[in-house]
């Protein structure tokens, strides 16, 4: 994948030690931290996706995390496989990478973590401990964030859900798992101040919203009886953008941040799919004209529930698609810096996605010469092709496809509209994101056939550091926003 403006990673701009992170609070509408007087703390972080809770277009695969598990072990074998993840996990988050996001201002990370990390509960606290350690180590606090939980808390593929159901909130006995897990987790680290808090649920999409008000309230009062100290970060329902149902949780749930997702429509659809201009910032995308007063609209909408509830404003995610253009990544940067511009006037708090992955929106990016991307570049340039992803993935190739399957539809079940994003997107989960991805994944797979545990290690080790590139421009953003 090609990137703008990336050089190698300089190893020696490692800062000096800071002091550990104090208690977070919420007071009325701000965070802070001091006792009996207060300092505000604005939380500007950086969420390091891709690593506890893995993702296709980060890590180059098709599918899910769960599939992507399978088809590595079925093709290597256990040693290789074992010895893969073994060395990621220690590669992708270290010290290193956490100095550089300090030297940036960054005060804050966000932790996604997929459930099957927990099913050893033990081995996954200890994966935490770590997490928690190297960041500590550096002067950042942690969010910690449950990404994917069993099931699905939403209809896709961040969710490790390999269907178009959330079948998280079908079935108790998952929903009572995941309660347990909290409960783990909070007397864990009740006692460290290192933890901003706990993001209870990542971009949940539940039908109907007062179930899942009802849960948060539920899980507030299992981690209250365990750790009443820490912070709780509340996504909104439909992947972070509705409220509506919340109200009485702002009532009852003291010490609480809702947090919504920002994601602006011009830095994410491709124009491949719509046309040479469509994406353009300031411009039209798929009709709708964009541009920063635009842009700030969207975002007060999104946060008017804080504002009305006095609840501190924290932005989850946000970020740009960078496409290897450089014209329209240039005009995609112009766009993350009016949001960084926006919040900072507003007062809130954030967290860009992400930290690194292969090129698309990260901070730093495994170099496309790299063991691992020369190995699997093959089946990139066919997860392109055939559109699987649908994080920056184009339906261009496959329109011959899902046009007839639109038009039937729409003309059978003119009234049918699937939660949450209507009939257009459900094919395109249906058919690009399941149907031509599971059969991709074995091809994945198949990549890493015969590899042995040494050499999966060194591929794993194209996503340390010291062997990725830095997306300056995008730095240069976050250090004077951060400082800001």
């Amino acid at each position: 994948m090609t990137t703008n403006n990336h050089n190698t990673l300089p190893t020696e701009r490692i800062p000096a030690t800071p002091p550990p992170p104090g208690w977070l609070r919420v007071s009325g509408s701000r965070i802070v931290t001091g006792a009996p007087a207060e300092t505000e703390v604005l939380l500007r972080g950086v969420g390091v996706g891709g690593w506890l809770n893995m993702e296709n277009f980060i890590t180059g695969y098709p599918g899910t995390e769960s599939q992507l598990r399978a088809a590595l072990r079925a093709s290597m074998g256990a040693d290789a496989c074992d010895a893969f993840f073994a060395r990621f996990t220690e590669a992708f988050y270290a010290d290193a990478d956490a100095a550089y996001l300090a030297s940036l201002g960054v005060n804050c990370v966000r932790l996604p973590v997929n459930y099957h990390h927990l099913l050893d509960l033990d081995a996954g606290l200890a994966l935490l401990d770590r997490a928690v350690e190297i960041s500590a180590n550096r002067g950042l606090h942690v969010v910690l964030d449950l990404h994917a939980v069993p099931g699905g808390q939403n209809q896709h593929w961040h969710s490790d859900n390999p269907t178009h159901v959330a079948a998280f909130w079908d079935h108790a006995v998952l929903q009572d798992q995941v309660a347990g897990w909290w409960e783990a987790i909070a007397a864990h680290f009740a006692g460290n101040p290192a933890v901003a808090g706990y993001n209870l649920l990542n971009e949940p999409a539940c039908p109907d919203g007062e179930v899942l008000a009802a849960y948060y309230g539920r899980l507030a009062a299992v981690v209250r009886a365990a750790d009443p100290r820490h912070i709780l970060f509340l996504d909104g329902n439909r992947y972070g953008t509705d409220f509506a149902a919340f109200a009485g949780l702002a009532e009852s749930v003291g010490n609480v941040v809702f947090a919504a997702h920002d994601y602006a429509l011009p830095g994410l659809v491709s124009p491949e799919d719509h046309g040479a201009d469509d994406g353009a910032y300031p411009g039209s995308t798929r009709g709708e004209w964009f541009d920063r007063d635009v842009v700030e609209a969207t975002f007060r909408r999104r946060t008017e529930f804080m504002r009305r509830t006095g609840t501190p404003v924290w932005i989850g995610e946000f970020g740009p698609i960078y496409t290897g253009d450089p014209t329209i990544d240039e005009q995609r940067y112009a766009l993350a810096g009016d949001q960084l511009e926006i919040y900072g006037a507003a007062g809130a708090s954030w967290s860009l996605w992400t930290y690194k992955d292969l090129g698309m929106q990260g901070l730093a990016t495994v170099r496309a010469d790299s063991p691992y991307a020369r190995r699997i570049s093959g089946v990139l340039a066919k997860k392109k092709r055939l559109g699987t992803d649908a994080w920056g993935g184009t339906d261009r190739h496959v329109r011959h496809v899902l046009e007839p399957l639109e038009k039937l539809v729409a003309d059978e079940f003119g009234g049918f509209d699937p939660y949450p994003w209507g009939q257009r997107r459900w094919i395109s989960r249906l058919i690009r994101e399941i149907l031509l991805a599971e059969p991709l994944v074995e091809e994945f797979g198949a990549c890493f056939a015969g590899v042995s545990p040494a050499a999966a290690g060194e591929l794993a080790d194209s996503f340390a550091f010291g062997n990725c590139d830095r997306n300056e421009r995008l730095a240069a953003l976050v250090k004077e926003h951060a400082h800001g």
